[in-house]
């Protein structure tokens, strides 16, 4: 697998990194151990806070640089990346600031005697990472279990190597000890050799519904834990008490926020029939004045895809769900004349169950437009779905709002807005959308050991 930065606006090749030889993968997860048996698992909360506050701090004083190389990379808006940068600070900050306080030994009632749970860390964990939220992703892996005294092994996309070795120097320079956050350059082999090595105590992807398979598949046999954070359709529901105004802004920031390549970008709008001709107009005409061009520049708006193939995946999926009787809106080609993988902002109409595109996600700035009758239909088909990332419901009456919040089978629902992420809040998702959950405090949870300790 070549590990390559190119640059999505201009198509140069700026950077090509090796993977690294089974004596270099060799070297590394034996460091990573013993960094956790000798060093970072006995460290005190004060210290790894320590060292994961000057990392934010680091985040912040070289944001500029740190935004420009996400823009390099994989073609995000520059105001988006520097966004990014921001929100990865605030992650590590938050860990730093309340992980002694969410792993604090709890105390359980007992009939006899005394009886506690404690948290302890539980070794060498493994992570694989996406292109799409280069820092934010491996931020909310990293931060949490570094606090929780484990060390974290990251295999991030190929596609965005400078980002990841940008964050490891982080950390370095923060003065992690060597083996507290390692990144790995290695082959598809060799992530099933660090799967099956001893000393991988658990994995963690983000990624696609496929890769999540297989990720697990050879975690399992090893009896290592797993959580996955997969693909998503998010549901954006709009009532016909919905604030119309509202509902378009956020269904377009939803929609085109890294140009539509989110797991919990709003994809699917179903809209009731009183406000479905109007919401899909003003939708329309908003989508329209989206322009190509530098992603550096501020004064651009429409980003290019993070890839030619991800262009020519996407296109192949609108072609497809045309010839099985949707109807175009608008868009559905490439951007001609323009330096770059741009994708015309698209709407898609008249999809029945039988058409693939009803099922599928569309990663990128591809828009599902559905009609329905009232809010028990729309409740229907948001659910009609292998996914179960996110969604999002538009009504003034925020009893109602909730209420219909509670029927959607995800993970995460929002009440008048597009999906955001903060570090106190849960994030993750149900049926093929993956399980388990990063952020918040549940997010430390996931691997730690909670160990009983009961005094007769």
């Amino acid at each position: 697998m070549a590990y390559q930065s190119t640059n999505p606006y201009t198509g140069k090749i700026e950077k090509t990194f090796d993977d690294i030889s089974g004596a270099q993968l060799e070297e590394k997860l034996a460091c990573a151990d013993d960094c956790f048996k000798t060093d970072w698992r006995h460290r005190s909360f004060a210290d790894r806070k320590a060292i994961l506050k000057r990392a934010a701090a680091l985040m912040r004083e070289r944001s500029q640089m740190l935004g420009r190389l996400i823009t390099l990379e994989m073609g995000k808006l520059i105001a988006q990346s520097l966004g990014e940068v921001a929100l990865s600070a605030a992650i590590l900050d938050y860990y730093a600031d309340h992980a002694e306080e969410f792993l604090a030994p709890e105390k359980l009632t007992t009939p006899k005697g005394e009886a506690m749970v404690e948290s302890s860390p539980i070794g060498v964990l493994f992570g694989v990472e996406p292109w799409n939220f280069p820092y934010y992703q491996i931020a909310r892996f990293a931060a949490p279990n570094l606090m929780a005294g484990n060390v974290v092994m990251v295999k991030h996309a190929s596609s965005v190597p400078q980002c990841a070795l940008a964050f490891e120097q982080l950390l370095h320079d923060a003065g992690a000890p060597a083996g507290a956050y390692t990144n790995l350059f290695v082959s598809e082999q060799q992530i099933e050799t660090v799967i099956k090595d001893p000393r991988i105590r658990a994995v963690a992807l983000t990624g696609s519904e496929g890769a999540g398979a297989i990720v697990a598949a050879q975690a399992g046999q090893q009896l290592k834990k797993t959580t996955l954070e997969l693909g998503g359709s998010d549901a954006f529901i709009v009532l016909e008490d919905a604030d119309l105004e509202k509902a378009v802004k956020h269904a377009v920031s939803g929609r085109m926020g890294n140009a539509g390549q989110a797991c919990t970008a709003s994809k699917r709008f179903i809209v009731v029939d009183a406000m479905a001709d109007t919401f899909l107009a003003k939708f329309q005409a908003a989508l329209a004045d989206f322009a190509p061009g530098d992603p550096m520049d501020k004064a651009t708006t429409l980003a290019p895809l993070s890839s030619s193939q991800a262009l020519e995946n996407l296109l192949k999926q609108i072609d497809s769900a045309v010839s099985y009787g949707a109807r175009l809106v608008m868009g559905g080609q490439r951007i001609d004349g323009q330096t770059g993988n741009f994708m015309q902002p698209t709407i898609l109409c008249d999809i029945d169950a039988n058409n693939p595109a009803y099922k599928e996600e569309f990663f990128g700035p591809v828009a599902l437009f559905f009609r329905v009758k009232d809010e028990d239909a729309a409740v229907a088909l948001a659910n009609d779905s292998p996914f179960g990332l996110g969604g999002s419901v538009f009504t003034q009456d925020i009893e109602r709002g909730k209420r219909v919040a509670r029927g959607i089978d995800t993970g995460m629902v929002f009440i008048n807005s597009g999906a955001v992420s903060s570090p106190e809040l849960p994030f993750g998702g149900v049926k093929n959308s993956g399980y388990g959950r990063e952020l918040s405090g549940a997010g430390i949870q996931e691997f730690v050991n909670k160990k009983l300790i009961r005094v007769n």
